[in-house]
């Protein structure tokens, strides 16, 4: 069994997240991907597009971008300040 994964809080994640860009996953055409940087450009962690939606739920449309970032901020394992 593996090691339960810790996140920051909230404010931490947000004082460390630069950017969350969508892109494309370079494992599997045709999936998409949120990807989380830091303030010096360098990747943290990423989530599945799909899987987050999931996990999000359904939002009425104007308010799936904030609803997604806040999902990603609450999301941020804390071994992303090693990076």
């Amino acid at each position: 069994m593996g090691e339960e994964v810790k996140f920051l809080s909230f404010e931490d994640a947000r004082n460390l997240v630069a950017a969350i860009q969508e892109e494309e996953n370079i494992r599997e055409q045709d999936k998409r991907v949120l990807t989380a940087y830091n303030h010096e450009n360098r990747e943290l962690c990423w989530f599945d597009f799909d899987e987050l939606a999931e996990a999000v739920g359904e939002v009425p449309k104007d308010q799936e971008k904030e609803a997604y970032q806040d999902y990603v901020l609450k999301h941020i394992p804390e071994w992303a300040l090693d990076i």
